[in-house]
């Protein structure tokens, strides 16, 4: 009883974490620098002059200062799908309390990839609007789908069976997207560069559509926070605290879909994004998710900008597109992890 009425009197009265204004101006700091990086490298950098003159000056019509206005759109596509990543990765980690989920190790990316690729092979779609929905529509079943194989048997959906129900179902649908472009090269022409992940397709058109999804998704995470914090204390004390597990679960779930989701459909499967930036946070400001959140979205923001400049600046005078940066990033990140927390709840 006791336990319980602590536990509610610490979800009521957040505790401001000791580093948190410190980590708060580092990230803005990192932002801003990360955006003025992303509008000056490229196979083209510019100047201190051309940048300002494309900012700020819009009569002036040299060739950097238009170099400039075409990547704003493309730095604003890449900080909103690095929150959006952010945000998913600290929301999938939540509900199903496994440190090392995330939209591309629990199979989602792929399972939107899927309904994109058939939607383009048998439904012809060509639009963002149509990608999106095509997306959401898979991410969503393909969550429900490897939440309900890893809760399975014996201890329900544990972290480790969750994740192996995900790579099995990731491996799976990724050989039914091979078989159903091998037979059609317009499919695999269309599909190729956008099954890598990038973000320099961008354009002020997919920009306005992908707004909706974040402002609804963020929003969903920031309400859910606190009762997500009590559900980290196990089902049946966020249950005496007065929390509806199940509908907490479906809400957030949604959340993190609809982020991961919107994103696929406009910027092809980008990995490990949602894994680096919530165990970044977490481990500067420990697991209250009511700061968490937030921070995932700005550290999420600056781990895709990052990673695609260095993508630029690697590839020049082409470019490496920003899922394979990540994933180089990523993937080594996810054994240590698995290593250290030997895949133990939240």
């Amino acid at each position: 009883m006791n336990r319980l009425v602590d536990s509610k009197k610490k979800l009521l009265n957040p505790h401001v974490p000791r580093h948190f204004k410190a980590v708060l101006v580092i990230c803005f700091v990192m932002l801003v620098l990360c955006v003025i990086a992303s509008l000056v490298f490229g196979s083209r950098p510019v100047g201190f002059n051309e940048l300002i003159d494309g900012l700020f000056h819009q009569n002036v019509d040299s060739y950097g200062a238009n170099v400039v206005r075409k990547r704003v759109s493309r730095t604003i596509f890449s900080l909103f799908c690095g929150a959006a990543l952010g945000v998913s990765g600290a929301l999938m980690q939540a509900v199903t309390r496994n440190p090392i989920a995330d939209p591309s190790i629990l199979g989602v990316n792929t399972g939107a990839s899927l309904f994109v690729v058939c939607g383009i092979a048998f439904l012809n779609i060509t639009t963002a609007n149509q990608y999106i929905w095509l997306a959401l529509a898979g991410a969503a079943i393909t969550a429900v789908f490897v939440f309900g194989i890893g809760s399975m048997g014996r201890g329900g959906a544990t972290p480790l069976k969750l994740v192996l129900a995900g790579a099995a179902t990731s491996a799976a649908l990724s050989s039914l997207i091979t078989a159903i472009m091998i037979s059609r090269t317009n499919v695999m022409d269309e599909f190729r560069f956008w099954q890598v992940g990038s973000v320099g397709a961008a354009n002020w058109s997919s920009i306005t559509t992908f707004i909706p999804f974040l402002v609804i998704g963020i929003v969903i995470a920031i309400m859910s926070a606190p009762a997500l914090n009590a559900l980290a204390l196990g089902d049946e004390l966020a249950s005496g605290l007065g929390v509806r597990t199940g509908t907490l679960r479906l809400i957030a779930a949604v959340g993190a879909v609809l982020l991961c989701g919107a994103t696929t459909a406009l910027a092809g499967p980008i990995g490990f994004i949602g894994l680096l930036s919530a165990h970044t946070i977490r481990l500067m400001l420990g697991p209250d998710l009511r700061f968490v959140i937030p921070l995932s979205a700005i550290s999420g923001a600056i781990i895709l900008t990052v990673s695609d400049v260095t993508g630029r600046l690697i590839g020049n005078p082409g470019e490496l597109e920003v899922g394979v940066v990540t994933a180089f990033i990523g993937a080594p990140l996810l054994i240590i992890l698995a290593m250290r927390l030997r895949v133990r709840s939240l």
